[in-house]
């Protein structure tokens, strides 16, 4: 793991798995190498990242969840991240997916704003990713669970996956419940709370 990431809290990873695919609806491109802790055949092929794409994937995280009055994705530095799991779990032709949406998602912003991803104002990123969210939907639908999978899917799982699994995600965007833990039937609940993060093994 990049050095430079900050700490993860340890969850399961079958669990983490699990509550993304809640979030999302469908099972996470790599999982079993993920779940397995192996590399995905022809990973020592995989494409380059440079410096700026770690930084065009930092924005693109920043946008699906955004520092708000909490850390957003580009604190965990959520690009080293995604390179990091793509090079580790996704097979050839994903990681050459991955690596290419780069240069669509640039093209995609020029389109739409006249300008690249890094310099479009904030809402501009949001639109842009908004649209990019329904085409990935789209291509969902319209096409197997063995097709391709489309590069904005990818981003968008791995920012999730990568967030919610770093200290700064479970502790803050999320409500951190340490093990053991205790049994509470009747929590108060008020509107807006956090959800909680359960490590493995602790009791609700």
């Amino acid at each position: 793991m990049n050095p430079g990431l900050l700490t993860p809290i340890l969850m399961h990873r079958r669990e983490a798995l699990a509550r993304l695919a809640l979030v999302l609806g469908s099972t996470m491109v790599g999982a079993e190498f993920f779940l397995n802790g192996t590399r995905a055949v022809g990973q020592e092929l995989s494409p380059r990242f440079s410096a700026a794409d770690q930084t065009l994937l930092d924005a693109i995280g920043e946008t699906i969840i955004p520092a708000t009055d909490t850390p957003g994705a580009e604190a965990v530095q959520i690009g080293a991240f995604m390179i990091m799991i793509a090079g580790e779990c996704y097979t050839l032709t994903q990681q050459q997916i991955f690596h290419a949406g780069l240069t669509a998602v640039n093209a995609a912003a020029k389109k739409l704003t006249g300008k690249t991803f890094l310099a479009a104002s904030a809402t501009e990123r949001t639109t842009l990713l908004n649209q990019l969210d329904a085409e990935a939907r789209l291509y969902s639908k319209e096409n197997s669970a063995e097709a391709p999978p489309h590069y904005f899917k990818l981003y968008k799982q791995l920012t999730l996956l990568g967030y919610f699994t770093s200290e700064i995600g479970a502790t803050q965007a999320l409500r951190y419940l340490e093990v053991p833990g205790a049994y509470r039937g009747n929590d108060p609940y008020r509107k807006g709370d956090r959800a909680w993060y359960t490590p493995t093994g602790a009791s609700l």
